[in-house]
């Protein structure tokens, strides 16, 4: 008789490759997008509407490695909440088809080669960087303290337009944090969009969000933030003394922002919420254009 292989225990198995890009979202690249967006933002107001192709690769592959990472980290952190979600429960590691050995694995895929890629960099961006790693690990445990996570998240997401900057200019100046602070609240108010869809379990399960915190003020906080957002960008084309057709673009920008609030005035399904949430990055696109427009034009 053939000798009997020997038993793979599920720690030592290989990761499942479906599995291991269901767990970094790779289907949806909505987070991705929405990380990158300030940081080509910072780009293009550093160096003035002519943006390094080499910064540009980098970045855009620094986005995809780092929210990748980043969504790795939550779900590390959240197994045990995603599993009572019901949005959430059928992730890899709510639902047990991957272990966390594995997902620490896929997580250390993830983070050599984004290391890697800051030998890229100038020697500030490279000093800079771990506190972009330091925010997202926080991130997912803000959940269970702050009352409105998504500041976390937006500080996260926010810092690459910090090292976009450097880079760029290797230096730090007003305007960077202009748009560091732009990034945050543009955050705020999309992820307590999306945070519209768990509710009922994030209450029921005592998970902390911004959407349970506004309750009925949804509206008005989500409409304030777009707002400091548009103002806090104003004030960025203002410092770099940009063209006509970047203010017009923020002009078109804050009419969809006033249809968003408006809808949050009344009920929003988790759909909804979900299509409103992805709608920011066409937002992110058309300040970009504006902003490229603003120089070349």
């Amino acid at each position: 008789m053939p000798e009997r292989p020997p038993d793979i225990s599920p720690d030592s198995a290989p990761v499942p490759w479906k599995a291991g890009l269901r767990l970094i979202r790779f289907h949806n690249q909505t987070g991705t997008a929405l990380l990158l967006l300030p940081t080509c933002w910072a780009l293009v107001l550093a160096e003035r509407g002519y943006p390094s192709l080499r910064l540009l690769a980098i970045f855009v592959a620094g986005s995809f490695l780092m929210r990748s990472a980043g969504v790795v980290l939550n779900d590390l952190a959240d197994q045990s909440f995603d599993r009572r979600v019901a949005r959430t429960k059928t992730r890899p590691l709510a639902s047990g088809e991957l272990t966390r050995r594995q997902a620490f694995i896929v997580l250390a895929m993830l983070l050599v080669p984004a290391a890697g890629l800051l030998w890229l960099l100038n020697p500030l961006t490279r000093w800079l960087s771990p506190i972009a790693l330091a925010l997202a690990a926080l991130y997912p445990f803000s959940k269970r303290v702050l009352h409105i996570p998504q500041a976390m998240l937006g500080l996260a997401f926010g810092w690459g337009t910090i090292m976009a900057w450097t880079a760029a200019r290797g230096t730090l100046d007003e305007t960077a944090w202009t748009v560091f602070a732009s990034a945050i609240v543009w955050a705020v108010a999309y992820d307590t969009i999306y945070a519209i869809q768990d509710m009922e379990d994030d209450r029921r399960i005592g998970v902390k969000s911004s959407a349970l915190f506004f309750g009925s003020s949804i509206w008005l906080a989500v409409g304030l933030m777009l707002g400091a957002m548009l103002i806090l960008l104003l004030a960025a084309g203002l410092q770099t003394g940009i063209g006509w057709p970047y203010f017009l673009m923020l002009g078109a920008v804050s009419v969809f922002f006033a249809a968003q609030a408006g809808t949050l005035r009344g009920a929003v399904t988790p759909a909804q919420a979900f299509r409103m949430f992805q709608a920011h990055v066409w937002v992110g696109l058309a300040i970009l254009v504006g902003l490229i427009a603003g120089f070349v034009i």
